[in-house]
Formats: structure tokens, C-alpha cells, sequence
């Protein structure tokens, strides 16, 4: 086991994508270690990413709308000082990406090209290429990133624990094709990403599966809504995996959803094709599950200037034999982003001395129950800024050679996500949770590859079955409506692996 003691002390950044990338340029000069299981950005969910970032910088816009459009989204759950202080950070995060080399579409006037998307009032997306936004940022941070040198960037290793010493940050134990490696560090920044890969159906890569929420859990941390998984609406029916998004923003110019009859059938709905995430996939899944296909129609809205709006989303239709122009789109549902994740405070500080959490595996009170389209890559930079602030500040405690520990197993969610698909999807019952609760629980205890894949699973099992409501992205048709009082959900690693063993005395229990 090899132990890079020249880099011992540094900050340790874990995850390549958006949030990883950003959190190790605020923190420069200051001498990081950032550590990515694959080449930077290569598997990284935050280079899928379409829409783009939101940020009230229209004349007709104000941080006001953007709050109140996020609040609303949310469904009660937001910090709102959190949204506050979020999105009035929003227009400085627009001007540092383009000072880090982020080319935004612009308007023949120079101004930012804004896009509209389900749920905002106001247009206030800002894009690059197109519906390529995510690989753009990509690109422009991985090249600063690389010319920074006060970044030491170590990609195909993998970690798989925290080293802990006295409750806090001790190290970190990674694995690579070359064999193991021991970091010693009083500071860690998870920055890894989001669980789609514990679906079948998703828009992540399907590397993402929770690796940061199993390192924080079995590292002892709070984690917090992990019941509110978002389900993009529209993702492209074909075989690919992960399955190819077709972007909110086609709807905001005007696509519509239309059964195989040609029935516009979420025409009824409160914002119809615009409502709120939650809402129109419910609508699409349900629509599905009575036997119908669904496909998004941008024939009249785009028709022949399709590909020049949407290259990407044009290059990814012919790939699947499908001409955009003249052709609807065959969509479905499709896991897309966590609102829930590690417990932070308004700094990404976890509930672990010298853990802190940035991007989609924290859980910040920005998104609620529902987070707001575009909203993820707006927090991630933001909230990157603050994190480093944080990190630089802290103290740099001195750290003991790190213990024997017995490397993990490689993990592999493949068992896991034939649990996770059918019980914690769009529609959910007490029945299938407590029965999915039930088959995680021996296995997140387990050794075996499945472990971590399952201990995330088990946690957001036990965090659904907990909220008996129905509320933004969580909807269980046991509890179909909304409690009058709107809580957050927390838990640690070990309260879930009580109740499952609970669960596991009482097989005969259920609910109404």
C-alpha cells in the first residue's frame, strides 16, 4: 500500500466534475490534492448537463422572482436563506466562469442569450452551445484546472474510505489499477456527484451511484432528504445508457407532449408542458403506465431550426433514427439529480471535523423538495466559492500515520438497482420500501461490491418510508397528500440500520 506522504496536509478534493473542478480553483494558491476515479470530467454527470445555469441577469428579472420561483418549486422545503444567499450570488458565479474561459451564447447585441425552462417566471438561463452547456463548462475548468499549478490532480484512483482519528478527518483510502494509496489530510471536500446510477432508467453516468453518501455515512455523517429524487421528464426513449436528456428548454420554446394519438394530454395541467419537474413526469409516467408512448413534439415550436437551437439534442435523435424536424421525440421519464445528500451548513461543512460536501452530494436547502431547473450548476459554483473560503480557514490539524485498514471492495450498484428501480421511482408505497428496506439492510452490512451501493439504497429507502406525504419529487400513493407541516429529513448510516432491523421483526406490518 503505497502512501504519498509528499502530499500529506492538503486539502483533498474527491469527484472531477463541476463542483470538484471549482472548489480546487477557489481554493488556488493554496497546494490541493484533487482525486478522480476517471480522467477529469470523463464520468462526470455535470458534463451532461443541457439547460444551463440560472441567474437573474435579465432586464425583466430580480433576485426576488428567482427566489419566489424557488421557494414555490421547493414545495415548502427550502432554506430560504439559503435560496436567498444563493441566488444573489448567482450573477458574480456567471461573471467568474466567464473570466475561467466559459464562452455563453450571446445575442447579436452581445448580451447573454437566455433561455426559459419549466417553473422560472422570467427567462434566466444562461447556455453555451446550445443545449450543450455542461460539456462547455467541462472543457473551459478542466484546462484552467490543469494550467493551475498549485493542483495536484490524481485521476483512476478511486476513493473507498475515510480515514477517521478521534471522530474527524484523518485521511483518505483510495484504489487504482496501480493498487492502493493512503492520503493523510484533516480536510476533505466531497464534490462526487449524484445517485441516477442506482436507477435503471437515468440521465447520470452510471458510475454515479452515491459513493460520496456511503463515504459520509459510514464516516458517521448526517445526511439529509434523501427521499426527494428528481425524475427528469423527458429523457430519450432509445437504448442508450445513460439515457440521453432532452432538455427542459425545448419545451420553453414551445414543444409540446403528445401521446401516439396525437393528444396533448398534459394540456390540462397547471403550466402544462411547463410545470413544475415533478409534476409533468408524474403526468408522463402515468400516462405511460396506462399503455400509451409519449413523445415531445417540436415540430411546429422548431420544425427545421432545431438543430441549430439544440445541436446536441438534434446529434443524439439521429442517433437514435429520429429526425427532430419532422419526427416526435419518444421520451420518458428518467432519474436525473438528488435534492437530498450530506448535511451541510451555509459553508459546506458536514456534521464530520474537516468534512465538507459541494455539488449535488450535499444537501445545502437550496432545491427543497423540488429542485428548480438549472439551479444545480448555479449552487455548485457558488457554494464552491464559499467551501474553499471555508476549508482555507480551518485549521490545519496534524495527522498520525493512518491505521491498517482493509480496503473495500470494488463497488458495483448492478443487485442494488434492481432494488432501488422499482421502489423508489415516480411513484412510490409503503409495501415496496419496507420490502426494499428489508433486502438492502444484510446487504449494505455486508463486504461484498454491492455494500455501499446498498447502504445509500437502505438510507433513502428509510428516508421515504419516514415521509408518510406526498410532497414535490416524493410521491407515495399510500399517502397521497401533503402534510400541513413541511419538515426536512435527517439520519445517519447506523439510525437507518435500527429501523431496517426493526422493519426486519415486523415483516407483517404495513401501512394503510
Amino acid at each position: 500500500m503505497s502512501d504519498f506522504r509528499d502530499l500529506a496536509g492538503r486539502s483533498i478534493i474527491i469527484g472531477g466534475g463541476l463542483a470538484g473542478l471549482m472548489t480546487a480553483l477557489e481554493l488556488a494558491p493554496e497546494p490541493v490534492v484533487l482525486l478522480s476515479a476517471a480522467p477529469l470530467g470523463a464520468e462526470a454527470s455535470s458534463a451532461l448537463a443541457q439547460g444551463g445555469l440560472a441567474a437573474c441577469i435579465g432586464s425583466d428579472d430580480s433576485p426576488a422572482l428567482h427566489i419566489a420561483d424557488t421557494l414555490a418549486a421547493g414545495d415548502g422545503l427550502c432554506d430560504e436563506a439559503v435560496v436567498r444567499r444563493i441566488v444573489e450570488a448567482a450573477p458574480a458565479a456567471i461573471d467568474r466562469l466567464r473570466r475561467l474561459g466559459v464562452a455563453f451564447d450571446l445575442m447579436p447585441n452581445g448580451e447573454p442569450s437566455l433561455g426559459l425552462e419549466a417553473a422560472h417566471s422570467r427567462r434566466r438561463i444562461v447556455h453555451a452551445a446550445g443545449a450543450a452547456t455542461g460539456s462547455a463548462l467541462m472543457r473551459a475548468l478542466v484546462a484552467a484546472v490543469r494550467r493551475t499549478p498549485s493542483v495536484t490532480v490524481i485521476e483512476g484512483f478511486e476513493a473507498r474510505r475515510l480515514l477517521l482519528e478521534g471522530g474527524a478527518i484523518a485521511g483518505v483510502l483510495a484504489a487504482g489499477m496501480s493498487g492502493a494509496i493512503v492520503l493523510a489530510t484533516s480536510r476533505v471536500v466531497l464534490a462526487t456527484g449524484g445517485v441516477g446510477g442506482l436507477f435503471h432508467q437515468s440521465t447520470n453516468p452510471l458510475g454515479c451511484f452515491g459513493q460520496g453518501l456511503a463515504l459520509a455515512a459510514r464516516a458517521g455523517a448526517e445526511l439529509a432528504d434523501l427521499e426527494f429524487v428528481q425524475f427528469h421528464p423527458t429523457a430519450l426513449d432509445s437504448a442508450a445508457r445513460p439515457m440521453r436528456l432532452i432538455s427542459e428548454a425545448v419545451r420553453g420554446e414551445g414543444a409540446i407532449l403528445i401521446d401516439e394519438t396525437g393528444r396533448r394530454f398534459l394540456a390540462d395541467m397547471p403550466g402544462a408542458e411547463l410545470g413544475t419537474r415533478d409534476a409533468v413526469a408524474r403526468g408522463v409516467y402515468r400516462h405511460l403506465a396506462r399503455g400509451h408512448r409519449v413523445f415531445l413534439d417540436a415540430r411546429a415550436c422548431l420544425g427545421t431550426n432545431f438543430a441549430t437551437r439544440f445541436p446536441a439534442i438534434a446529434g443524439y435523435c439521429h442517433e437514435a433514427g429520429i429526425n427532430p424536424a419532422v419526427d416526435p421525440i419518444p421520451v420518458r421519464p428518467a432519474a436525473h439529480y438528488h435534492m437530498g445528500g450530506i448535511a451541510v451548513d451555509a459553508e459546506g461543512r458536514s456534521s464530520v471535523a474537516g468534512l465538507w460536501a459541494c455539488g449535488e452530494v450535499a444537501s445545502t436547502g437550496l432545491h427543497g423538495a423540488n429542485r428548480l431547473a438549472s439551479n444545480s450548476l448555479t449552487e455548485a459554483v457558488v457554494m464552491a466559492s464559499w467551501v474553499a473560503k471555508s476549508v482555507s480557514s480551518a485549521a490545519i490539524r496534524p495527522v498520525g500515520p493512518a491505521l491498517p485498514i482493509e480496503m473495500p471492495n470494488r463497488p458495483d450498484p448492478i443487485v442494488v438497482r434492481n432494488i432501488v428501480s422499482p421502489a423508489l421511482g415516480v411513484l412510490r408505497d409503503g409495501d415496496r420500501l419496507r420490502d426494499a428496506a428489508s433486502t438492502l439492510w444484510p446487504l449494505a452490512s455486508g463486504t461484498d461490491a454491492c455494500a455501499d451501493p446498498a447502504a445509500v439504497g437502505l438510507m433513502m429507502a428509510i428516508s421515504a418510508l419516514g415521509r408518510m406525504e406526498s410532497r414535490g419529487a416524493h410521491c407515495r400513493a399510500d399517502y397521497p397528500t401533503r402534510s400541513a407541516v413541511a419538515r426536512r429529513s435527517t439520519l445517519t448510516l447506523d439510525a437507518a440500520s435500527k429501523i431496517a432491523a426493526e422493519l426486519d421483526l415486523k415483516p407483517l406490518a404495513r401501512s394503510a
